[in-house]
């Protein structure tokens, strides 16, 4: 980051700032590489905090808040370090004139990366406020207490001032070069404790705004013309008759063909008037074909290998060798993708449902020819978007409509172009072989995954020798088209490619306890040293009650382990298989996490159960209808979410580990779900599900192979 760039930035944010005590965290280079290997942050600045001279602070954060609850927990971080209440604070998230560059939300990252730059920014501000008051009051600065925005003189609280009576008419800016000295856990007050969500009460009564819900004078709803198939190309095209129709502002521009109109519905009833034909390409892989093509098309690369395996195989005495898959999901956020752009006096402001607002107005002004500093980009509250809303098409469209017209434009997705444009999680497959040697241990591990990428592959147990191969892993650039291993899009989707390999992994494990004769908690503990991972089952298995048996008990019990954005995971759940039908009832789910110190344990509850719910719908219902580039499925009548009635009781046990950092607290769950009950259905009915999702039709196949395999022949 150049010298005058630097400037730049300081210069432009006291301007929108209009004074105060400022704090810009510059974190050292060292540092920065050691909490962010995937190089997600600037070099520049990652935080600004901003105490005015009414006493309140201001956060600024690039991240943003779709549901996940970072609103709050940021929030307490800065609350802590500041000594000050959590309702003394501001937060301006995702505005990409406020607030510092940052590369998007996803990955659990917040928590973990972003939150210790916060800290440390309020801890440096503390720090500026504390020698302030030291110079107003007269007295050493170890004689001062800094509580709740007030700072008193040990042993003489009447001698007292504000923050923000020190802030007023101070222009004071800080750069926190290093990392700051942080509170220790035992010290916390504010960290560590259920408060509120700051966002609750406006999203509870609706008065939480939302990308779709701005309004501008002179607004435009446009309706585009889209493909029928992922790879159609545009024969002819004829508008003449919705030109025709009153309100209506046509565009016709390269490959946009949009239909504009201030009433939304008069624009979709415009769209009908457009006759268009296209030409598809024949279908070569559909839902039923996808496991071999992408066996066929995408070439394996290893990328972990330990001891000897081919010693190790010969060695073994038990083989198992099993084939594992599942099929595309999809994102299927209750908010569609929305944005509004307007154009005025050279600048393109849009607000935008994204999880990049930066990368977004990069995107903008990419397209559109301008400057990246004529392109604003403002982030509403997400209605969920699970890795899925990165891309931002519905951006760009409504930013090129906006140029061209002159006119604010509004582009939200129907919920069939929601479904057509996602950018599924990957159907994948996994190929496994591993074996036991002559004392019941796992001698080997061979692990091939098509489609998903590594994430989850990297288990916990003690192995000896072991591969690791991946082939045709995702990109997580929405910019770089998706390769032909897929027909479509595929992305980032909650933990992306961690819930197809604990799912296969953890299958695996089950399957190898249960030929030893072994109780599936106990076969698991005997192949784990790591403590973290010791602890979690272990609290796990108090909190549910689980008695060892060797499986297939036919209790429908379950369990799966798995590692995660820096947490460990273990879950336990119960299942009942209706015989006849086929039909998977998830009776109770208990799930132990530890991710280090836990900010605000009912926020971390909730991730834990949203998670878990989430994952019922990839594990028993969720697969995407397609036939080549075409989406068959378009809406809820045919794609199936988990629905209320499915959800069990579920427990979130936090394994306390004041000895490590906050950790990601959005994803881990989510990675055993599968997996976990997979394990509780063959524990029930001895019949190994190798498909996700396991819906009544793959149980019942599975469960007559079983009793074929047991028959005479």
């Amino acid at each position: 980051m150049s010298a005058v760039r630097d400037e730049l930035s300081r210069r432009r944010f006291l301007q929108l700032a209009g004074g105060g005590i400022a704090v810009l965290v510059t974190l050292e280079a060292g540092w920065l590489a050691a909490q962010d290997h995937g190089g997600l942050y600037p070099s520049d600045f990652n935080a600004y905090l901003l105490i005015g001279a009414d006493g309140r602070v201001t956060v600024y954060s690039g991240k943003i808040e779709m549901g996940q609850g970072v609103m709050t927990s940021l929030a307490q971080m800065a609350a802590e370090e500041l000594s000050v209440d959590v309702a003394s604070i501001d937060m301006v998230l995702g505005d990409t004139d406020r607030c510092p560059t940052d590369m998007g939300t996803f990955g659990s990252l917040t928590t973990r990366m972003f939150g210790p730059a916060l800290r440390a920014a309020a801890a440096d501000a503390r720090s500026v406020l504390l020698a302030l008051a030291a110079e107003r009051l007269g007295v050493p600065k170890e004689r001062l207490i800094a509580n709740r925005g007030v700072i008193t003189v040990s042993g003489a609280e009447s001698r007292r001032v504000s923050y923000g009576e020190l802030s007023k008419g101070q222009h004071i800016v800080r750069t926190v070069g290093e990392a700051a000295v942080l509170k220790a856990a035992k010290d916390f007050e504010v960290m560590g404790r259920s408060l509120p969500r700051i966002d609750a009460r406006d999203k509870v009564t609706g008065a939480a705004k939302f990308t779709a819900d701005v309004r501008l004078p002179g607004l435009q709803y446009a309706a585009i013309l889209r493909p029928p198939a992922h790879g159609a190309t545009l024969r002819h095209v004829d508008t003449s008759a919705a030109a025709r129709l009153p309100g209506v502002t046509l565009v016709q521009r390269d490959d946009l063909v949009a239909v504009l109109h201030a009433d939304p519905d008069a624009a979709a009833a415009a769209l009908e008037r457009v006759g268009a034909d296209w030409t598809t390409a024949e279908a070569t892989v559909d839902t039923e074909r996808v496991a071999e093509h992408l066996q066929a098309v995408a070439q394996p690369k290893e990328s972990t290998r330990r001891g000897d395996l081919d010693v190790a195989r010969a060695r073994a005495t038990r083989l198992f060798e099993s084939t594992y898959r599942k099929g595309y999901v999809a994102h299927a956020p209750i908010e569609t993708h929305a944005a509004l752009a307007q154009w005025s006096g050279g600048r393109m402001t849009v607000w935008a449902s994204t999880q990049t607002p930066f990368p977004t107005r990069d995107r903008i002004a990419k397209t559109l020819g301008l400057d990246p500093k004529d392109v604003r980009v403002v982030t509403p509250y997400v209605g969920g978007g699970f890795g899925g809303k990165s891309a931002d098409r519905q951006a760009i469209e409504a930013a090129r409509l906006a140029q061209i017209t002159g006119k604010p434009v509004q582009v939200a997705f129907s919920r069939a172009e929601e479904f057509f444009y996602d950018a599924f999680d990957p159907a994948a497959v996994v190929t496994l072989a591993s074996g036991l040697d002559r004392d019941g241990r796992i001698a080997f591990w061979d692990y091939c995954v098509y489609g998903a990428g590594e994430r989850g592959t990297a288990h916990v147990y003690d192995v000896p020798a072991l591969r690791i191969r991946s082939a045709g892993a995702m990109s997580y650039d929405p910019s770089v088209p998706a390769p032909r291993v897929h027909p479509f899009a595929v992305g980032p989707w909650r933990a992306p490619g961690a819930n197809m390999n604990v799912y296969a992994a953890e299958s695996q494990i089950d399957l190898m306890a249960a030929a030893a004769g072994v109780d599936p908690v106990e076969f698991r503990l005997r192949h784990v040293t790591d403590p973290r991972m010791r602890a979690t089952l272990q609290a796990a298995a108090a909190a549910f009650g689980w008695r060892p048996a060797p499986g297939p008990s036919g209790r429908g019990f379950g369990v799966a382990c798995s590692t995660d954005a820096g947490s460990y995971v273990a879950t336990m759940a119960e299942v009942a298989v209706d015989a006849e039908s086929g039909q998977v009832r998830v009776k109770r789910i208990v799930c132990a996490q530890d991710m280090g110190v836990v900010v605000n344990p009912d926020g971390a509850r909730m991730q834990i159960e949203g998670g878990l719910t989430m994952g019922l719908g990839y594990t028993l219902a969720e697969e995407l209808q397609f036939r080549g580039g075409e989406i068959l499925d378009r809406n809820f009548d045919t794609y199936h979410l988990p629905r209320c009635s499915w959800v069990p009781r579920i427990e979130a046990v936090l394994v306390a580990n004041d000895a490590v950092p906050p950790q990601g607290g959005g994803e881990p769950a989510i990675t055993t779900t599968g997996a976990v009950i997979a394990n509780a259905v063959h524990d029930a009915t001895s019949a190994r599900i190798l498909r996700l999702p396991m819906t009544p039709e793959r149980v019942l196949a599975a469960m007559a192979a079983r009793r074929a395999r047991k028959s005479p022949a």
